[in-house]
């Protein structure tokens, strides 16, 4: 006989699996509209013939080149900057924090600015190499600051250190930006956050990193469970807490890296996933990552469906759209929060 305990737990499981699925149909639909939605129209029929019979239309060609790549993107990037701020909010203990608040979007954003502003020339794979060095100058300068080299980081000194570190990349981008007016004016759009325009094989060289990535932060969902308790009782359960803050830290940087590099430093995802997901599923973390990962997709392929009829017959980057959702949801969270 099962324990009445243990029957909620199951009868738990069964209702987030059969939410999952439901979610994942969901994320279906939307990377099925973000390929046939936009400026020209396309439909499924259009989608099945550019890959079963070319012929080198247009719609096929727009298909090809641009939406599938584009639906692609913001699938895996949306998946990767909701788990990443996962782990920030878990990391910090800080209910408003995201991979902003390690200043890796900075960081990366400022040094893909400066290759790309004094090094033109360097390809595709400098720039990525490039995204993910500045994610982790980032990082580690911000461990630093917030005594990481003591051995024993404090939540509030990281968040302290993160603030003021990405406040100066920002500012040495900004600084680049403005001697170099054509760089400023090629890459503004991109600065914002953008998925138009993303290449397939720049998102084929991140996807490894990206995926390995979730996979990791899947398989640390019992050590954050125990760790989300407090780092004293998770010491005293066995848990090596500076570790697991330096592997959060880790894949933060891998998560955030590759998304900057792809996408630019798209804003406030990070943010609002991760407390939606906790809403349907509450804490656990077995649960919280998966979610969050098809949320976020869910997420960034429809604001970037959005962000194409905004101002039609032109387009907005999707990381302004982000932006205005997450600015509401983050002034909701600062309320509540209040009101506590």
């Amino acid at each position: 006989m099962l324990s009445i305990s243990n029957k909620k737990v199951l009868h738990n499981n069964k209702r987030n699996v059969f939410l999952l699925i439901i979610l994942i149909l969901i994320l279906v639909l939307a990377f099925l509209g973000s390929i046939v939605l936009g400026y020209i129209k396309t439909d499924l029929s259009d989608l099945y013939s550019t890959y079963k019979n070319f012929q080198g239309t247009s719609e096929q060609i727009v298909i090809q080149s641009s939406r599938m790549p584009r639906a692609l993107t913001a699938l895996f990037i949306g998946a990767a900057l909701s788990v990443s701020g996962v782990l920030m909010q878990t990391l910090t203990k800080n209910p408003m924090a995201s991979p902003g608040l390690l200043g890796v979007n900075s960081g990366a954003a400022f040094f893909m600015v400066f290759v790309y502003s004094f090094f033109p020339s360097l390809g595709t794979n400098y720039s990525i190499l490039f995204s993910f060095i500045g994610a982790a100058l980032s990082v580690v300068l911000v461990y630093t600051l917030a005594g990481g080299l003591k051995g024993h980081i404090q939540t509030f000194d990281l968040t302290i250190s993160g603030a003021a570190i990405s406040a100066l990349f920002m500012s040495f981008t900004q600084s680049v930006l403005y001697k170099d007016q054509t760089t400023m004016e090629e890459i503004i759009y991109w600065l914002t956050g953008s998925v138009e325009g993303t290449s397939i094989d720049t998102l084929l060289k991140v996807m490894p990193f990206i995926v390995i990535a979730l996979i990791l932060s899947f398989l640390m969902a019992r050590n954050l469970d125990i760790f989300s308790l407090g780092e004293e009782i998770a010491k005293g359960l066995g848990v090596k807490t500076e570790l697991l803050k330096v592997e959060m830290i880790l894949l933060v940087v891998i998560l955030a890296g590759a998304s900057v590099a792809v996408a630019g430093p798209i804003s406030l995802v990070g943010l609002v996933i991760p407390h939606i997901t906790k809403a349907m599923v509450g804490s656990e973390f077995k649960w919280v990552i998966p979610y969050s990962a098809v949320l976020g997709s869910i997420l960034l392929l429809l604001s970037d469906i959005a962000s194409r009829f905004i101002i039609y017959p032109k387009e907005v980057p999707v990381g302004a759209v982000t932006a205005i959702i997450g600015s509401f949801f983050f002034v909701y969270i600062a309320r509540k929060a209040e009101n506590k």
